[in-house]
Protein backbone atom coordinates (compact mmCIF):
# COMPACT_ATOMS: atom_id res chain seq x y z
CA UNK A 1 0.00 0.00 0.00
CA UNK A 2 1.14 3.26 -1.02
CA UNK A 3 1.14 6.20 1.58
CA UNK A 4 1.75 10.14 0.90
CA UNK A 5 3.25 10.84 4.80
CA UNK A 6 4.22 7.61 7.04
CA UNK A 7 6.76 7.67 10.07
CA UNK A 8 9.82 5.54 9.56
CA UNK A 9 10.52 3.00 11.84
CA UNK A 10 12.99 4.40 13.69
CA UNK A 11 10.99 7.69 14.20
CA UNK A 12 8.43 6.21 15.45
CA UNK A 13 10.50 4.42 17.75
CA UNK A 14 12.26 7.51 18.58
CA UNK A 15 8.70 9.28 19.55
CA UNK A 16 7.27 6.23 21.16
CA UNK A 17 10.37 5.48 23.16
CA UNK A 18 10.30 9.72 24.84
CA UNK A 19 7.26 9.12 25.67
CA UNK A 20 7.66 5.80 27.39
CA UNK A 21 10.85 7.15 29.12
CA UNK A 22 9.17 10.64 30.38
CA UNK A 23 6.36 8.70 31.70
CA UNK A 24 8.53 6.86 34.33
CA UNK A 25 10.61 7.94 37.24
CA UNK A 26 12.69 5.03 36.97
CA UNK A 27 15.15 4.17 34.29
CA UNK A 28 14.20 1.88 31.24
CA UNK A 29 16.05 -0.14 29.54
CA UNK A 30 16.40 -1.35 25.96
CA UNK A 31 14.44 -4.50 26.18
CA UNK A 32 11.74 -3.14 27.70
CA UNK A 33 11.32 -0.64 25.25
CA UNK A 34 11.46 -2.88 22.65
CA UNK A 35 8.97 -5.39 24.25
CA UNK A 36 6.72 -2.27 25.20
CA UNK A 37 6.81 -1.08 21.22
CA UNK A 38 7.05 -4.75 19.41
CA UNK A 39 10.59 -3.62 18.09
CA UNK A 40 13.57 -4.92 17.60
CA UNK A 41 15.73 -4.68 20.54
CA UNK A 42 19.37 -3.74 18.09
CA UNK A 43 16.78 -1.29 16.50
CA UNK A 44 15.49 0.45 20.10
CA UNK A 45 19.06 0.86 21.01
CA UNK A 46 20.49 2.24 17.78
CA UNK A 47 18.03 4.80 17.50
CA UNK A 48 18.10 5.83 21.34
CA UNK A 49 21.74 6.48 21.18
CA UNK A 50 21.15 8.60 18.90
CA UNK A 51 18.58 10.52 20.78
CA UNK A 52 21.62 10.30 23.65
CA UNK A 53 23.55 12.10 21.03
CA UNK A 54 21.65 14.35 20.70
CA UNK A 55 21.26 15.24 23.99
CA UNK A 56 17.16 14.61 24.79
CA UNK A 57 18.25 11.47 27.13
CA UNK A 58 21.45 9.73 29.38
CA UNK A 59 22.18 6.68 29.07
CA UNK A 60 23.55 4.71 32.09
CA UNK A 61 25.10 1.43 31.30
CA UNK A 62 25.27 -1.97 33.25
CA UNK A 63 23.17 -4.35 34.97
CA UNK A 64 20.73 -1.52 36.43
CA UNK A 65 21.67 0.83 33.87
CA UNK A 66 18.90 2.28 31.28
CA UNK A 67 17.64 5.98 29.90
CA UNK A 68 16.42 8.80 31.54
CA UNK A 69 15.15 12.10 30.63
CA UNK A 70 17.92 15.06 29.87
CA UNK A 71 15.61 17.16 29.26
CA UNK A 72 11.95 18.17 30.14
CA UNK A 73 8.94 16.60 28.55
CA UNK A 74 7.66 19.84 27.61
CA UNK A 75 11.12 21.26 26.24
CA UNK A 76 11.04 18.38 23.25
CA UNK A 77 8.76 19.05 20.36
CA UNK A 78 8.06 15.47 18.33
CA UNK A 79 9.69 17.53 15.35
CA UNK A 80 12.92 17.66 17.05
CA UNK A 81 12.41 13.97 17.72
CA UNK A 82 11.70 13.24 14.05
CA UNK A 83 14.67 15.43 12.71
CA UNK A 84 17.33 14.15 15.20
CA UNK A 85 16.65 10.60 13.77
CA UNK A 86 15.63 11.72 9.91
CA UNK A 87 16.82 14.53 9.62
CA UNK A 88 15.69 17.81 8.45
CA UNK A 89 12.02 17.77 6.40
CA UNK A 90 12.42 19.32 3.42
CA UNK A 91 8.92 20.36 1.50
CA UNK A 92 9.13 20.03 -2.10
CA UNK A 93 7.70 23.13 -4.41
CA UNK A 94 7.39 20.16 -7.35
CA UNK A 95 6.35 16.89 -6.76
CA UNK A 96 8.16 16.25 -9.83
CA UNK A 97 11.50 18.04 -7.95
CA UNK A 98 11.68 19.58 -11.69
CA UNK A 99 13.21 22.84 -12.13
CA UNK A 100 10.91 24.19 -14.96
CA UNK A 101 7.54 23.07 -15.26
CA UNK A 102 5.30 22.75 -18.38
CA UNK A 103 2.54 24.28 -16.89
CA UNK A 104 1.40 27.67 -15.62
CA UNK A 105 -0.19 26.07 -12.46
CA UNK A 106 0.57 22.88 -10.45
CA UNK A 107 -2.05 20.14 -11.56
CA UNK A 108 -1.39 18.69 -7.93
CA UNK A 109 -2.24 22.32 -6.51
CA UNK A 110 0.66 21.94 -4.28
CA UNK A 111 -1.09 19.22 -1.99
CA UNK A 112 2.15 17.37 -1.55
CA UNK A 113 4.21 20.58 -0.35
CA UNK A 114 0.75 21.42 2.00
CA UNK A 115 0.65 17.82 3.07
CA UNK A 116 4.21 18.25 4.17
CA UNK A 117 3.70 21.53 5.75
CA UNK A 118 0.58 20.02 7.65
CA UNK A 119 2.92 17.43 8.94
CA UNK A 120 5.67 19.70 10.04
CA UNK A 121 3.84 21.85 12.11
CA UNK A 122 1.93 19.25 13.67
CA UNK A 123 4.97 17.85 15.22
CA UNK A 124 6.51 20.81 15.84
CA UNK A 125 3.08 21.86 18.16
CA UNK A 126 2.99 18.79 20.16
CA UNK A 127 5.42 18.21 23.27
CA UNK A 128 6.60 14.75 24.94
CA UNK A 129 4.92 16.32 27.42
CA UNK A 130 1.06 16.68 25.48
CA UNK A 131 1.42 12.49 24.95
CA UNK A 132 1.70 12.33 28.41
CA UNK A 133 -1.48 13.67 29.24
Amino acid sequence: MSRIVSLSEAASIGIHSMVLIARTNQKMNVTRIAEETSSSRHHVAKVLQRLVKEGFLRSNRGPSGGFTMKMEPGEITLLEIYEAIEGRIEIPDCTMSSPVCPFEKCIMNNVVAKLGEEFRDYLNGQTVADLLK
